[in-house]
């Protein structure tokens, strides 16, 4: 089974904790990048931590999880080489791995109840890269992370 590097604001910890009992059932092993508790904290924090666990190979994947899911995302696909999604239902999960070779997906705690975001992580988990005509396009988004530097 896989390494899936997991994080949530305050707003995702209790679904992250549902997602993370889930997969150590389902025989993967968990990565916490936090938070830890329901107290305010920001997601940027976390996001980022999935991220560069990812990033350097200490997780297969990565699982991150805010009130939107949306800022989270933002948050992790700024690490070099994170393709980041957020995905709402089972379609989007499958396709964000199947065509665009998402290595870290978002999901919306306000927006996605207990049962579908488990869906959401299994479709993702399930999925794999297409390749072929979607390659050239990850190379793009490769090519992204350099271009970036050089604007530092």
């Amino acid at each position: 089974m896989s390494v899936i590097a997991l994080g949530a604001d305050h707003a995702g910890f209790s679904l992250k904790q549902i997602i993370a009992q889930h997969l150590l059932v389902e025989g993967h092993q968990i990565v916490d990048c936090g938070t830890h508790d329901e107290s305010r904290v920001d997601y940027p924090d976390y996001g980022a931590a999935v991220g560069v666990s990812v990033s350097a190979g200490e997780a297969d994947r990565g699982i991150v999880v805010c009130g939107s899911g949306i800022g989270i995302v933002m948050a992790a696909g700024k690490i070099s080489g994170i393709r980041a999604a957020t995905v709402h239902d089972t379609v989007s999960a499958r396709l964000s791995r199947e065509h665009n070779d998402a290595n870290v997906i978002g999901i919306g705690a306000r927006v996605v109840d207990d049962q579908a975001a488990l869906a959401v992580v299994d479709a993702y988990l399930a999925a794999s890269f297409e390749g072929g005509r979607h390659q050239q396009r990850i190379d793009k988004l490769g090519a992204l992370d350099s271009a970036n530097d050089g604007l530092k």
